[in-house]
């Protein structure tokens, strides 16, 4: 019986050569099992105790939030693609979006119509970067902080990472053909040493903003009662010109979630900017004040918890899918050189993957 060779080997133009990914969001694994499949060793290095960065969901004994993206689009053909290799993991929000005015202290709600589908994945939003990471097996390392990217000591043509664990282990990875960073431009700039490492990415990144995201999850176990079955608005999702908030969606409205009545909140840009240094008990009081504002909820919620996402929302891109600075064999991928979204972040990921690999 005669075998094919997979279609990753037919395909293999180079001999393979092991990349280091720091970074385990949606760019990151995007990346890594498009070198994999490409015939390559990868090893990704990820801070978090699991893969999915932005793409984050908290759970707590009221079910699960999603603290960061909260939803996803599907506009290009290869990330439509790559979701079909996971058919039941993700499905369309019916959010009910509406846009909430405020311009006078006075709350007005205007139906926003449904241009495309939002999608989730469920049980929150990680699954979907969770279930890309699966196969990389040992190769994804998560509780380890890349400290330094520098030249290898026993082959100058390649790098060594240096780590720190979450038990404050320290350990050196050597023997990498490449080093690619899919992680925020404030770690991506301080890995490469503020230009040491490679001025031309770092010239490119300079220029990129993005500005912070305060998040407040809240939680209404009362309100699933038999005596009150919905607290709040008939809408499920809202865009928001309150100076405090931008964003406030019922996670309990979200396909494969808990019934339990939860509502997350996005502070606005402006605000969270003046507001970054602020502790997050200060934070919770005022969006909370902010929350009754909009939704005319005044009950206190059982749980409420909020997380600062230093760089959350892209201002100004570096302009192109991925940098890749050949010379130095370092790359740079995230939402953050086109955009903002998930898929953003995917065809970056894809984008750097295809050009070293």
């Amino acid at each position: 019986m005669t075998t094919s060779r997979p279609i990753a080997d037919r395909h293999r133009s180079t001999s393979p050569r092991h990349y280091a990914v720091v970074g385990a969001g949606m760019a990151g694994i995007a990346c890594a099992r498009t070198l994999v499949q490409a015939g390559h060793r990868v090893s990704v290095f990820e801070r978090e105790a699991m893969a999915g960065g932005r793409m984050a969901s908290e759970s707590t004994p009221f079910g699960r939030f999603d603290s960061g993206a909260q939803y996803f689009t599907v506009r290009d053909p290869r990330f439509a693609r790559a979701l079909e290799t996971a058919p039941q993991l993700c499905k369309p929000w019916s959010a009910n979006l509406v846009r909430v005015l405020d311009p006078h202290g006075r709350v007005a709600e205007a139906a926003l119509p449904a241009l495309e589908p939002h999608w989730v994945a469920q049980p929150g939003m990680d699954a979907l970067v969770v279930h890309w990471a699966a196969p990389l097996g040992d190769a994804l390392m998560t509780g380890t902080q890349v400290t330094a990217i520098e030249r290898d000591t026993l082959d100058a043509q390649r790098w060594q990472l240096r780590t720190a664990g979450a038990d404050d282990s320290q350990h050196v990875y050597s023997g990498f053909d490449a080093v690619l960073l899919a992680v925020p431009p404030a770690r991506t700039r301080a890995l490469l040493g503020d230009g040491k490492l490679s001025a031309a990415l770092s010239e490119k990144i300079e220029p990129v903003r993005i500005a912070p995201c305060w998040t407040l999850m809240i939680a209404f176990p009362q309100a699933n009662q038999a005596t009150l079955s919905h607290l709040g608005p008939q809408w499920n999702a809202a865009r928001s010109t309150h100076h405090r908030v931008a964003w406030l969606a019922r996670e309990s409205s979200k396909p494969g979630r808990d019934r339990i009545e939860r509502w997350t909140l996005q502070a606005s840009a402006a605000w969270s900017q003046e507001h970054l240094r602020d502790d997050a008990a200060r934070v919770e009081a005022k969006l909370l004040r902010a929350f009754a504002e909009i939704t005319g909820v005044r009950a206190e919620p059982s749980h409420a918890q909020a997380r600062c996402w230093p760089e959350a929302q892209t201002q100004v891109p570096v302009g192109a899918p991925h940098l890749w600075d050949a010379k130095s064999r370092i790359g740079v991928a995230g939402d953050w050189c086109t955009g903002h979204r998930v898929e953003d972040a995917f065809l970056s990921g894809l984008s750097l993957a295809l050009k070293v690999a």
